[in-house]
C-alpha cells in the first residue's frame, strides 16, 4: 500500500533517489573526464609542436615544400589531398548509403532479408584497414588505372582530370575510403528514417499521397538531421583513416589538383615519417597532426551548426 507521504506510489523512495544522484554524478564525471582528455591530447600534441609553430607560422599550412633534409616544412599538398580524398569518398557513398537506409527502414523485403542486408552491410566496417588497402592495391587500383588513362586523355584539359594517370592516386584512396564510411551513413541515416512517426507517413497516405511522394516529401525531411550526423561522421571518419590511404594514394609531397595524381594526406604523412623522425621533423609532424585535429573539430562543428539548423526546420514536425 502506498504511504500516505507518496499517495500514488510514483515518488522515487529515498535509496532510488539516492542511486538516481550517484547516477547522474557518475554521467558528469565522465562527460568532464572525456573534455579533460581531449584538452590534454591536444595540449600535448600543441607543446611538442611549438618549435614548428614558432619557426613556421602559418606559412606551413600555404608551403608546398617538404624536405626533411633541408629542414623545410609545408602541409598544403597534404591539406589538399586530405580534403579531396574524404570529399571524394563522401560524393561517392552518400547516394548509395542513403538509399540502402531508405531500402532497409521500408517494407521492400520481408523482414528477415532485411536483417542479412543489414548484417552484412554493417559487417563492413569489422573489415581491418590494411584489408581494404590489400583490396583497393589488387581490385581497385587495376580498374581506376585504365579509367583514368581514357578520362585523362579525352578530358585532360580539365585541371581536375589531367594526366597522366596512376594507379595509386587520390581516386583510389577516395573509392576505398567510400567503401569503408558507407556502413556509418547507412546505419545512423536508417535509424533516424525508422524513428520517424508512422502517425506521418499514415496520414501521408490518407491524404493520397504515393509511396515515393511519402518517402521522399515526408520521412526524408523529417529525418534530415540524422542524415546530416551521418554525413558529418563519415565525413570525419575519412579525414582520420590512416593505413588503407597510406597504401593507395601514393604519399607524394607535390602539390596536383588532379585526382589521378599521387598524393598525400596528413594522417598518411604522420604514419609513413613518424617513426625515423628526429629533430624539428618531429615537431613539423606534430603541428601537421594539431592542423589535423582542428581540421576534424572544425568539420565537427560546422556539422553541429548545421544540425540544429536542420533540427529547427524539423522541430514542428510530430
Amino acid at each position: 500500500m502506498p504511504s500516505s507521504a507518496n499517495p500514488a506510489g510514483l515518488l522515487p523512495s529515498a535509496p532510488e533517489r539516492k542511486g538516481s544522484d550517484y547516477f547522474l554524478l557518475l554521467c558528469r564525471a565522465a562527460a568532464v573526464l572525456a573534455v579533460l582528455v581531449l584538452g590534454w591530447i591536444f595540449w600535448e600534441i600543441f607543446r611538442e609542436a611549438k618549435p614548428a609553430l614558432g619557426k613556421f607560422g602559418f606559412g606551413f599550412l600555404t608551403s608546398a615544400s617538404w624536405q626533411p633534409n633541408r629542414d623545410r616544412y609545408g602541409v598544403l599538398p597534404f591539406l589538399v589531398g586530405t580534403s579531396a580524398t574524404a570529399l571524394i569518398a563522401l560524393v561517392l557513398a552518400l547516394p548509395p548509403g542513403l538509399a540502402i537506409a531508405i531500402f532497409l527502414s521500408e517494407d521492400f523485403l520481408p523482414r528477415p532479408a532485411r536483417q542479412f542486408v543489414r548484417f552484412v552491410v554493417e559487417l563492413l566496417a569489422a573489415i581491418p584497414s590494411v584489408v581494404y588497402g590489400l583490396w583497393g592495391i589488387f581490385v581497385i587500383i587495376p580498374i581506376i588505372q585504365p579509367v583514368g588513362a581514357w578520362t585523362s586523355e579525352h578530358f585532360g584539359q580539365i585541371p581536375l582530370l589531367a594526366g597522366p594517370a596512376y594507379g595509386n592516386s587520390m581516386l583510389t584512396a577516395g573509392v576505398v575510403l567510400a567503401l569503408m564510411v558507407l556502413p556509418t551513413i547507412t546505419a545512423i541515416a536508417r535509424s533516424s528514417l525508422v524513428a520517424v512517426p508512422r502517425s506521418l507517413r499514415e496520414g501521408a497516405y490518407a491524404l493520397g499521397a504515393t509511396r515515393w511522394e511519402v518517402i521522399l516529401g515526408v520521412i526524408l525531411p523529417t529525418a534530415a538531421p540524422g542524415v546530416v550526423a551521418a554525413t558529418i561522421l563519415a565525413l570525419g571518419r575519412a579525414m582520420g583513416e590512416t593505413m588503407a590511404v597510406a597504401m593507395l594514394i601514393g604519399n607524394s609531397p607535390r602539390l596536383s589538383w588532379s585526382i589521378f595524381a599521387p598524393s598525400g594526406t596528413l594522417a598518411s604523412l604522420l604514419a609513413n615519417q613518424f617513426g625515423e623522425a628526429e629533430g624539428m621533423q618531429v615537431s613539423a609532424l606534430m603541428y601537421a597532426a594539431l592542423v589535423l585535429v582542428a581540421l576534424t573539430l572544425a568539420v565537427n562543428f560546422i556539422g553541429e551548426a548545421v544540425l540544429r539548423y536542420m533540427q529547427k526546420r524539423t522541430e514542428g514536425i510530430h
